[in-house]
């Protein structure tokens, strides 16, 4: 089964936040969910995801680079039906476990796909929410906007190049230079923006929604 074939085959619907599956990670009932970990270790979710979880009303979502799991955890606990992908097969594997201890499963695909290798296909507008955290690969962008459905959200935040003057990464092909990330994304509408220093790291964020017809 293809990856966007099986994105669609539930058709999502109005969802309710599952308090009792969301409490294990750190839930108070909504998709607002406090920075801590989780009983596996897990490291809590971004505060950019928190800030932002006004503009997020669930359906599909997409965790890009997920690595051990911390957005694609929160998300399927709080009652969205998440894909994530990585290319690390460990880290997936770990994840999984991670899903089952949880009775997270049934609402959490999980993927090995080399997000570098070339004409990566996620999918068309099968996805609500795509959330990128700490990871960066410039062609990779058509395929993220091409996966969201109109109105759907892009959450994007990495470093940019003023981390390299404080520790890693340093290879200017994971750092963003100033405003670079808007442009990448466009053309989505940038809802919100931030760029500078957050919680100790140099970082760049947006919120992102791509256009409707209406809106087109």
């Amino acid at each position: 089964m293809g990856y966007a074939r099986s994105l669609t085959a539930t058709t999502p619907g109005p969802r309710q936040v599952d308090a009792t599956k969301a409490e294990r990670l750190i839930a108070d009932g909504t998709v607002r969910l406090l920075d801590v970990r989780t009983p596996d270790g897990v490291a809590g979710p971004s505060r950019w995801l928190l800030e932002n979880a006004d503009l997020l009303d669930g359906g599909q979502a997409l965790d890009v680079a997920c690595g051990r799991g911390r957005h694609a955890l929160l998300l399927a606990a709080a009652g969205w039906q998440v894909r994530a992908v990585d290319r690390d097969a460990a880290a997936v594997e770990e994840l999984r476990g991670v899903a089952q201890r949880l009775d997270l499963a049934s609402t959490l695909a999980l993927d090995v796909l080399d997000l570098e290798a070339g004409n990566v296909d996620l999918g068309d507008a099968v996805c609500d929410l795509v959330v990128v955290t700490r990871y960066l690969h410039r062609p990779l962008f058509p395929a993220l906007r091409r996966v969201l459905r109109p109105g759907g959200i892009l959450l994007y935040e990495t470093f940019t190049t003023a981390k390299a003057e404080r520790g890693h990464p340093k290879n200017p092909a994971f750092l963003l230079e100033p405003g670079e990330l808007q442009q990448l994304v466009a053309p989505l509408t940038v809802v919100r923006a931030d760029e500078g220093e957050r919680d100790g790291q140099m970082v760049s964020a947006v919120a992102a929604r791509k256009p409707t017809a209406e809106s087109a």
